[in-house]
């Protein structure tokens, strides 16, 4: 019997999934709404001699003027013969504007239950101007916040090296910073130079365990002028600095930005770190998409590596969650 969780996606991060379990009486099912970038999405099963499936944004007014150009992989697993999958060639940089932009037609019939696995590579919109088309998931940490003259000019201040009068040194270089500026930016550098503590008598801050590059992006961040990329390339390194040194927005920005490209490459990596810094969000995501989505199952040989080093804390919370979710499918 067909009840609504027959037509619900479970989505985490850029994955999606719709669970079916049977298709023997049913010649066509179009899945709820759901969300994944700006878009809500639908997917559609059609079932003849051949088995079709469809992926398409509703339609609305941002489809409308902006649709989706799409990067993803889709695959269909069967809980049959240990979980064997297809998978579709991976698609890249795809307008889909209809129902009829993107069909798959499976030649091999499917019985029993079987999972659609949706995992987005990235979303674009079309520039209006013509432009070059931006993903959705790296516009605007730098473009929505940074603009006044006022955060320019203090970029321009670390920059250009204006009237600094500290130095940062990094494991492999330094740089010149202002006390006003970091103070006002982390409680840890208002307390070091509010006391008579060494860096305030040197003039100096040591920052040993960063690279001067990873040094460069933080200090920019703080700044208000990093750069995107640096921004991305550095997460971890900016991470690990946010919490040392309490800079709540940075560690929420990096949080969240860890949080949209969780994958199999670095899954548990990114389970590590959230237990390290307490990032609950990305903890819960990181075990939902290796347990409810059943990516586990893709890297046995890391995960078994992982469960003789890691926490033991840890390792007991995701088997909890196994055992919570794993019910018989």
């Amino acid at each position: 019997m067909t009840t609504d969780n027959a037509y619900r996606v479970d989505t985490t991060s850029r994955l999606a999934q719709w669970r079916i379990d049977n298709l023997a009486s049913c010649t066509y099912r179009k899945s709820d709404p759901f969300k994944i970038g700006k878009w809500n999405w639908r997917l559609v099963i059609e079932k003849n001699r051949t088995l079709y499936i469809k992926l398409y944004p509703e339609i609305s007014g941002l489809t409308k003027e902006t649709p989706p150009i799409a990067s993803f992989i889709i695959r269909v697993v069967s809980s049959l013969g240990g979980r064997k999958a297809l998978v579709h060639p991976e698609i890249r940089d795809k307008q889909l504007k209809t129902s009829d932009d993107f069909v798959w037609a499976l030649e091999v019939p499917l019985t029993g239950k079987f999972i659609i696995d949706l995992e987005f590579l990235d979303l674009k919109t079309a520039s209006l101007n013509g432009g070059e088309s931006c993903s959705v998931w790296t516009e605007g940490l730098t473009q929505k916040d940074l603009r006044s003259t006022a955060i320019s000019s203090l970029g321009k201040m670390l920059s250009e090296s204006i009237h600094t009068d500290i130095i940062i040194h990094a494991s492999d270089g330094s740089m010149g910073a202002h006390r006003a500026v970091l103070a006002a930016r982390s409680p840890v550098f208002q307390s070091m130079f509010s006391h008579d503590l060494k860096e305030k008598e040197m003039s100096a801050i040591n920052i040993s365990d960063m690279s001067i590059e990873a040094c460069q992006a933080f200090l920019s961040y703080i700044y208000g002028n990093i750069e995107e990329q640096d921004f991305l390339v550095h997460r971890l390194d900016l991470l690990r600095a946010a919490d040392k040194y309490d800079v709540v927005d940075l560690k929420e920005a990096c949080h969240e930005s860890l949080l949209e490209d969780i994958d199999t490459n670095n899954v548990l990596e990114r389970l590590q770190i959230a237990s390290l810094y307490r990032l609950e969000k990305l903890k819960i995501c990181c075990m939902q998409y290796l347990v409810r989505f059943g990516k586990i199952f893709d890297i046995l040989e890391e995960f078994d590596a992982f469960i003789k080093t890691a926490d033991r804390e840890l390792i007991a919370e995701v088997f909890n969650e196994i055992l919570s979710v794993w019910k018989g499918f």
